[in-house]
């Protein structure tokens, strides 16, 4: 894989520390040999990414706010000045309030619903509307979700309805910006152990769980997502668009637990 991205350049958004899965991407991209920009929102965030943006030599760093227009021009506008063009994007965010991420889900409120949608799903959206303009040779937009989105998960609550949303969103995108050259698709990892995984009730719970019964009796790592993104942002996925890629020890296949689990 160590060519595979030569010459391609992108920016990952949603980078939030050396664990996150965006970073994996970013590791895996910056190894097969592409050029990356990172997005951050605010000062405390962009403290912690600018270390492992200059670690992979990357000194394009964007303040980007996804719920906010004028932010998403600014910084699409500078890597507009700066390269001139994209290859592909990284979009790596989801945001719920974590008191809402446990408990019924029935108690989900108004505000916390529409922030997480926004957030989660419409900012996918948001991002490619900047993003298609930059890639006049074709691209690939890239996202992540979790089975959440189509089985129910204990305390994922409204992310899953969030994620559901997304997919549909990956699927519609992929036919609209088809006819441009542009790949659109979502990897689905397994539990991870990540900041946002974190703010989940029962997180520790659902890894142990999806270790013990996945075939592969594994969770997925950052290096296993970082290669599968470098597969569908590269020419060798030139013909996969709207697809939801899992990366999670095949545990998506199960209809219960294996025998010795029961």
């Amino acid at each position: 894989m160590a060519e595979l991205m030569t010459g391609k350049r992108g920016l990952i958004m949603g980078v939030a520390n050396d664990r996150s899965i965006a970073w994996g991407i970013a590791k895996a991209m910056a190894g097969a040999g592409a050029e990356l920009a990172f997005s951050y929102q605010g000062e405390a965030f962009g403290k912690r990414v600018e270390p492992l943006a200059e670690s992979l030599g990357s000194d394009i760093l964007v303040d980007i706010d996804v719920t906010d227009d004028e932010s998403l021009d600014a910084g699409f506008n500078l890597l507009k000045e700066q390269w001139g063009k994209l290859d592909f994007v990284v979009h790596a965010i989801a945001y719920s309030d974590k008191n809402e991420l446990g408990g019924r889900f029935i108690n989900t409120t108004r505000e916390n619903f529409r922030t997480s949608l926004t957030i989660s799903c419409y900012s996918l959206i948001d991002v490619a509307r900047r993003a298609a303009p930059l890639m006049q040779g074709g691209g690939t937009i890239l996202t992540l979700t979790y089975q959440g989105s189509n089985r129910v998960t204990p305390y994922y609550n409204v992310m899953g309805v969030a994620k559901a949303a997304l997919e549909s969103t990956v699927r519609y995108l992929a036919n609209d910006l088809g006819p441009d050259g542009i790949r659109v698709n979502a990897i689905s990892p397994g539990p991870m152990k990540t900041l946002a995984g974190a703010a989940i009730s029962g997180a520790r719970k659902t890894f142990r769980l999806t270790e013990a019964n996945a075939p592969l009796r594994a969770n997925a790592t950052l290096d296993a997502v970082g290669g599968t993104a470098v597969y569908l942002a590269s020419e060798a996925g030139a013909c996969t668009t709207g697809e939801i890629i899992h990366v999670d020890g095949g545990y998506h296949v199960l209809g219960m637990p294996q025998p010795e689990n029961i």
